[in-house]
């Protein structure tokens, strides 16, 4: 029996002997690269840190201990061994398995559920400061990578941590990537503390302390191996962290178990918070994925041998919805040097990598910092640039406070365009993109378009760079319509829909890809009652084309919203209320996302039958609501 199946949590890697370890490490590796590879997943992050998590399991005991893991898309290998090891794993973000991300109501072993970077240093300082409050022992430890300090929120509870508590461990996953590359200062600190000795007033602890333990002189007998890992010994500069008067160990080999073994006993216990610089290398045991990093950080499902995908898209698919607009993108910027590209760190995910290599002085990765991206844009902007912020829409909300007060307010000409709009089936409810109209209609000044091809993609892009004030694009993730773009895009009247069908008793208004079902949706509503069903590409969420939509009220005993996005506070919404503002009393069935978290599942098509957004069950409910309006 393979010693991962003996693992029913825990105390199973406790009780394992340490020179069995290194066999469990590359069990576990064999295990990620097998589910990921029919699955997909972030694969990279978590073959990085194996050995780490055998060895925080090994020195700490959850669930009492806490471990709060910064994104926590590097949190399968903690699964693995805390009882998920089996069909769920299997299923590993595919419905009925189990999260790719640490998700509280999956097991009581994940203390704190996250999908965005830089929320687990908070988090974990929370945790401690409660301990302390009511005077209990566990011990909380936050894993954060390096790419995690670019982060504000992490820089404010760095701030905050010698403040709050007196114990606290913090485990710092340093492998010189967040997606992409890890760029900026602290980048580059980090770097140098890897090549440069560095001052820490633990070390004569440390010495002690190895001394003390069985085995641990052999350790101190390493000599200049130990010397050259930890940095101990040869010391003339403080290290930031000592700065916000943490405790700083490292940089540590974060491969070899036992070292990690005793460096986290050191750090279980201090009597201070305590920093342990861990180095990785991202994607260990998977040669594809060392080759590739930026790839295969998440990635779908690939030949395990050459890194090919599982199953080749056809010949005649269309590209991916950011493939186009990175490339229409770099097109217009050619023509207009005042045309930039910000990216938080997701040049690759957002296409922005196209200008990147094209347009390099034009281009700019801030980190995963979209607080400073929108600030930075808006800064820009003050200065006749036109900056384009290329941001997936769950990230988007990060920045929401400076998209009113430094963009909107200011009436800046900023354009965003919002990747991954609507549905991301796989990673489900921390990156579903449903909320960017609700949260943005609401703010003055705002222009919200979604394209229902990628022509339209281009000619949306064209108006809002033309247009004067904040513009925001959103598209979907996956391949685009199939539809090629004209040479010179057409510039769009705000606020303008397009009527793709005329009808009389029902019109339905749909937005991007939802297009789609509505053509499905009135086919069969003239099947079924023998009426003409008309449909408009809404093309505008902000502003709305209320004549035609007051237009066709008039005449139209129902309209239908169709949008991928919660039905509360969207499209459908201002629908609605548009009506109602005009005194108009024509019915309005509103078809959206409830008003809840969507879980993740295996395919879009999937989770909206769960939720009841296939198109039998759009069908339905249209249909039984028109049957109302009859009498």
């Amino acid at each position: 029996m393979a010693l991962l199946e003996t693992i029913t949590g825990p105390a199973g890697v406790k009780q394992l002997p340490s020179e069995q370890l290194p066999i469990l490490a590359e069990e576990i590796r064999e295990r990620i690269i097998k589910v990921t590879s029919e699955n997909g997943g972030h694969i990279g992050p978590n073959l990085g840190v194996v050995e780490l998590t055998i060895a925080l399991h090994r020195v700490f005991s959850t669930p009492e201990d806490n471990f709060v893991f910064d994104v926590s898309h590097q949190g399968y290998v903690h699964k693995l061994l805390t009882g998920r090891n089996g069909p769920e794993f299997d299923g590993l973000r595919q419905s009925n398995g189990i999260s790719g991300f640490l998700n509280r109501e999956e097991s009581p072993h994940d203390p704190f559920g996250a999908g965005h970077a830089g929320t687990a240093l908070s988090a974990a300082l929370g945790m401690a400061a409660a301990r302390d409050l009511r005077g209990s022992g566990e011990h909380v430890v936050a894993v954060l990578g390096d790419a995690a300090l670019t982060c504000g929120v992490t820089l404010e509870a760095l701030n905050n941590v010698a403040a709050a508590t007196k114990r606290l461990i913090i485990i710092l996953n340093d492998n010189e990537w967040s997606i992409d590359k890890n760029v900026g200062a602290i980048s580059d600190y980090l770097n140098q503390l890897i090549t440069t000795p560095i001052y820490n007033k633990a070390h004569r602890d440390i010495e002690g302390f190895l001394r003390s333990v069985p085995g641990g002189e052999k350790l101190l007998a390493l000599g200049s191996k130990v010397k050259r890992d930890t940095k101990e010994f040869l010391t003339q500069q403080a290290s930031l962290f000592e700065k916000f008067k943490l405790r700083y160990i490292g940089p540590v080999d974060g491969h070899n178990i036992d070292l990690l073994c005793r460096y986290l006993e050191f750090c279980k216990e201090s009597d201070s918070p305590i920093v342990l610089h861990v180095r990785t290398i991202k994607g260990k045991g998977c040669d594809v994925a060392l080759r590739n990093p930026e790839k295969f950080h998440g990635c779908s499902p690939f030949q395990i041998a050459t890194g090919d995908p599982k199953t080749a898209a056809p010949a005649n698919t269309p590209p991916n919805w950011q493939e186009v607009f990175g490339k229409t993108l770099v097109r217009y910027a050619k023509k207009d040097p005042r045309i930039l590209g910000i990216t938080a760190a997701m040049p690759s995910g957002t296409s922005l990598n196209v200008m990147k290599r094209e347009l390099p002085k034009q281009y700019f990765d801030v980190g995963i910092a979209e607080e400073h991206a929108v600030l930075f844009a808006a800064g820009l902007a003050t200065k006749g640039y036109k900056p384009v912020c290329a941001i997936y829409s769950t990230f988007l909300q990060r920045a929401y406070d400076m998209i009113i007060h430094d963009v909107c307010l200011q009436n800046l000409d900023v354009t965003f365009c919002m990747d991954r709009a609507g549905l991301s089936p796989n990673d489900g409810a921390t990156h579903h993109g449903l909320f960017d109209i609700a949260f943005l209609r609401c703010v003055p000044r705002a222009v919200i378009m979604q394209p229902k091809d990628e022509d339209e993609l281009a000619d949306m892009l064209h108006t809002a760079l033309e247009h004067k004030g904040p513009a925001f694009i959103r598209y979907p993730r996956g391949a685009a319509a199939g539809v090629p773009v004209k040479k010179e895009p057409a510039l769009l009247p705000l606020g303008k829909a397009e009527v793709l069908k005329p009808g009389k008793e029902i019109s339905i208004w749909a937005l991007g890809p939802m297009l789609d079902d509505a053509r499905v949706l009135a086919a069969q509503l003239e099947k079924e009652f023998s009426i003409e069903v008309g449909i408009v590409n809404a093309r505008f969420a902000k502003p709305l084309d209320a004549e035609l939509l007051a237009h066709q009220a008039r005449h139209a005993r129902l309209i239908v919203t169709m949008e991928d996005h919660v039905a509360t506070g969207g499209f459908g919404t201002t629908v609605t209320e548009e009506l109602q503002n005009q005194h108009l009393a024509t019915a309005v069935e509103r078809i959206g996302w409830p008003d809840e978290f969507v879980e993740h599942g295996s395919s879009g098509t999937e989770l909206r039958a769960r939720h009841g957004l296939s198109p039998a069950a759009i069908f339905q409910r249209v249909a039984d609501r028109f049957r109302g309006l009859q009498g």
